[in-house]
């Protein structure tokens, strides 16, 4: 966590007569800490946690370890140390480090975050000129390539009980779009998605599970080049709103990782030095907005 020591180092804390006393830092700086709990006074492990100094430029960042302790290595100055974590509300503190001193913030108490209100039980309907489904892939060893499917629809059964709900989305294969006419009609040839054969994809779900504050599960059959895989998406909540004409919106973001080999997507052509021109693991990432349908 430290990262690589500076030559003229002096220990820190040694006045302190802790666990700390024998740890070196670099010359003209300090340590900072804390340890993160909940309300019942149990450590958050993995809560996230950011370190900026006066003019708000980060500084170091991380997640605290399974102790629920943040510790850094910061040059003497002022700074601001912001925590957050999942189901939590953020916390905010500042310290002053002195050089060869340890400044600690002690024990920090993150509260409980009010939940976001769920849809309502009903028929809902995705939204698609709010909604984006778009992938990544990498390119070369290098580069990385941006696209998206431009038509798709959906639909959304908001049941009594959240966990009891279910979704169907069908993806139109030969709307995507990479902003390059000469790899999308590559990636619609029978090279990949072959779309003459396989026109639609469809994703098909029962099994929405909580994983805690606005973070979800939802697991499916995904239907790819005429191949069905059981796909889970990381799903994070984002509650409900209004449109500009009053209607209401629910929204979500929704990732999850793609291997083409699991669908028969295997056409590969290799470039010097054995590297692959398309890599095999395809990242999605969606934002999706749905109304009650009508």
């Amino acid at each position: 966590m430290f990262g690589r020591w500076l030559n003229g180092r002096r220990a820190a804390g040694a006045a302190q007569g802790n666990a700390l006393a024998g740890l070196e830092v670099p010359r003209s700086a300090g340590l900072l800490s804390c340890r993160v709990l909940d309300p019942v006074n149990e450590i958050v492990p993995l809560a996230e946690f950011a370190v900026t100094d006066g003019a708000g430029r980060k500084v170091f960042g991380g997640e605290t370890d399974p102790f629920g302790n943040v510790l850094a290595t910061v040059p003497a100055g002022e700074y601001r140390l912001a925590v957050t974590a999942e189901g939590f509300t953020p916390f905010h503190g500042s310290a002053t480090v002195v050089e060869g001193g340890h400044a600690s913030l002690g024990d920090v108490t993150l509260q409980l975050a009010v939940p976001p209100q769920l849809p309502a039980p009903g028929e809902w309907e995705v939204e698609p000129m709010h909604s984006q489904i778009g992938f990544t892939a990498r390119h070369i060893g290098l580069a990385r390539i941006h696209g998206r499917f431009n038509t798709f629809a959906g639909a959304v059964r908001i049941a009594d009980r959240m966990e009891d709900s279910a979704m169907h989305v069908i993806i139109d294969a030969a709307s995507i779009d990479t902003n390059v006419q000469m790899r999308d009609d590559h990636l619609r040839s029978s090279d990949f998605l072959d779309v003459g054969r396989y026109p639609t994809m469809e994703f098909y779900s029962e099994r929405f599970v909580h994983r805690g504050g606005t973070r979800w599960g939802v697991t499916g059959a995904l239907t790819l080049h005429g191949v069905s895989r059981t796909v889970t998406l990381d799903t994070q909540y984002l509650g409900l709103g209004s449109g500009l004409e009053g209607e209401t919106r629910a929204a979500c973001r929704a990732t999850t990782e793609l291997h083409r080999e699991d669908f028969t997507l295997t056409w590969q052509t290799m470039l010097a030095r054995g590297i692959a021109a398309v890599g095999s693991s395809i990242s999605i990432d969606m934002d999706i907005q749905i109304v009650p349908k009508s």
